[in-house]
C-alpha cells in the first residue's frame, strides 16, 4: 500500500509567494475602533444628581437622581433613587422609583419599588417588585380612509329606484 517511489531526476517544486494586492479598500472607522467598555460606579461612590449617556453603565454604588443611558446594570450593592431611562435594564440591586425602558430582567436579589414601563419584562423567583407594571403603548398607525369610500355613500343617495 504504501511504498517508497524511486527517486527521480526531478527538481523540487518551488513555492513561490501570494501576490500583494495593488491597492487595500480602506477599512471604516467604527470598525478600527475599540469596543465600548462599560462605565463603572464603584460600591464607595455616591453621586448626587442626575447621570446621563449613551452608552453602558453598571451601578454599584448609589445613585440619588434619574439615570439615562443606553444599557443600565444596577449590582447587587448599587442602589438607585430616582428615575431609570434605558433601552436595556438589569437590576440586581435596589431601585426606588420608576424604570421605563424595552427590556427589563429583574434578578431573584432584585428590590424595586415604583411603576416598571417596558416592551419586555422578566423576573426571577425572589425578586421583589412594589408597583405597576406596564406594557408599552405603541401608536396605532393612522388610517387613511379610502377615496372610494366616501363616494359609494353620495352615489347610493343619488340613485334613484326603477318603476317596474
Amino acid at each position: 500500500m504504501f511504498s517508497k517511489q524511486a527517486k527521480s531526476g526531478k527538481t523540487p517544486a518551488r513555492i513561490e509567494p501570494l501576490p500583494t494586492p495593488m491597492a487595500v479598500a480602506p477599512v471604516d472607522q467604527a470598525r478600527r475602533a475599540p469596543p465600548k467598555v462599560a462605565s463603572l460606579l464603584s460600591a464607595d461612590i455616591t453621586i448626587e444628581g442626575s447621570v446621563t449617556g449613551e452608552g453602558e453603565l453598571q451601578i454599584d454604588g448609589v445613585v440619588k437622581g434619574d439615570v439615562r443611558v443606553g444599557r443600565l446594570t444596577v449590582g447587587e450593592t448599587g442602589h438607585i433613587e430616582g428615575g431609570v431611562y434605558a433601552e436595556v435594564v438589569e437590576v440586581r440591586g435596589r431601585v426606588v422609583g420608576a424604570i421605563t425602558s424595552k427590556q427589563v430582567r429583574l434578578y431573584g436579589t432584585s428590590y424595586v419599588d415604583g411603576d416598571i414601563t417596558h416592551e419586555q419584562l422578566a423576573m426571577e423567583t425572589g425578586a421583589f417588585f412594589q408597583g405597576r407594571s406596564l406594557k408599552f403603548q405603541r401608536p396605532a398607525p393612522v388610517q387613511q380612509p379610502a377615496p372610494h369610500a366616501e363616494a359609494a355613500p353620495l352615489a347610493i343617495a343619488q340613485a334613484k329606484p326603477v318603476a317596474g
